[in-house]
């Protein structure tokens, strides 16, 4: 078989998003491929809606479900155990993709030799093809043969992986999976993956929609979620030197950390979070100086952050407190002059 797509699915039956999402997958162009929808102990009609597709597409269609929520990466690793195809690619179950996606990822593939292909997606507000605002994803100077700067390039930028294909001989032989019972799964996988890899390729087309709605993972933020991106940024540390590839790109991995695990976590928590609370602010400060006391010396931290931000985060480590007031009252500031 050619191609395996796994669709973890959590409660996803409201506002026919998780028909929407598998009619794509159903009515792709290639042939010989299969869809392993894993329902991770939904409580409302998706399990049902699943067993609909498989009954209406017994010959591509397959249904796993797991008797406990093991959140996205656990129903992905469900998914990788049971996929037979030689690639393999992931849908989120609110998402939908353009019919020739996985045609053109395929094709790609063939045509170059290269292990893992990836496109661009698009952002989408209502459910439709039409083409929305454009998500460039990952560079074409970090496709070809990988070498050590593409390496060092994917470790920082490693991109989404639902607009990917990858070897499943690669995944097998590495044993790779997804962090379970977690938020955040990919930020910790995505780069790890990528260093497995010799060949990537790209196409350049937004083939895949990317669902902008206000319950999903990114709009809910929550103190749990927060706790759940530090607990990532450490899993990513750990899977490096695990894997062998921490000595080799201590500066980049030192970056993903500053940003997965200090810098988008430290503003979206006080930008999201109702009520931030200062016993956080200072569990993320102590967290980060223990593994990188310098990072803000970081070449590529430098380089990405704006100077307000290098600014508020100086302050969050040298007093979360003080960096707690002047915040609130800097944004207070702002939502006061922007309403009059």
């Amino acid at each position: 078989m050619k191609l395996s797509i796994i669709v973890p699915v959590y409660n996803m039956a409201a506002d026919n998003k998780l028909r929407f999402c598998l009619d794509s997958l159903a009515n792709q162009t290639i042939s010989d491929y299969e869809i392993i929808a894993v329902d991770d102990a939904s409580t409302d009609a998706s399990l049902d809606i699943l067993h609909e597709y498989e009954s209406r597409y017994p010959w591509k269609f397959k249904v796993v479900q797991s008797y406990e929520n093991i959140k996205q990466g656990g129903a992905r690793n469900k998914g990788i155990a049971a996929a037979r195809g030689k690639w393999l690619g992931f849908v989120d179950a609110d998402d939908w993709i353009a019919p020739d996606m996985y045609e053109k990822l395929i094709r790609k593939a063939e045509q170059t030799g290269a292990d893992v292909v990836g496109c661009d997606y698009c952002m989408a507000s209502e459910q439709t093809m039409r083409i929305g605002p454009l998500m460039p994803n990952n560079t074409i100077e970090q496709t070809g043969i990988l070498n050590f700067e593409k390496y060092r390039s994917l470790v920082m930028n490693p991109g989404s992986m639902v607009i990917k294909i990858y070897r499943k001989e690669v995944v097998d032989k590495h044993q790779l999976r997804f962090p379970e019972r977690t938020f955040y799964e990919d930020n910790c996988a995505s780069p790890i993956w990528m260093l497995h890899f010799k060949h990537f390729e790209k196409v350049e087309e937004p083939l895949y929609y990317y669902y902008q709605n206000e319950s999903s993972t990114v709009h809910e933020i929550s103190r749990e979620k927060c706790e759940d991106r530090l607990a990532m940024g450490k899993l990513l540390l750990e899977q490096s030197r695990k894997c062998g590839f921490y000595k080799q790109f201590r500066s980049e991995f030192e970056f993903a950390f500053a940003k997965l695990y200090y810098m988008n976590t430290l503003f979206t928590y006080m930008l999201a979070v109702k009520k931030p609370k200062l016993s956080f602010l200072k569990k993320m400060a102590e967290g980060i100086r223990q593994e990188f006391p310098d990072f803000q010396e970081n070449i590529y931290y430098q380089k990405e952050f704006d100077e307000e931000q290098k600014r508020l985060a100086a302050l969050h480590m040298k007093s979360p407190f003080q960096f707690l007031v002047y915040f609130k009252l800097l944004y207070f500031y702002r939502k006061l002059r922007n309403c009059q």
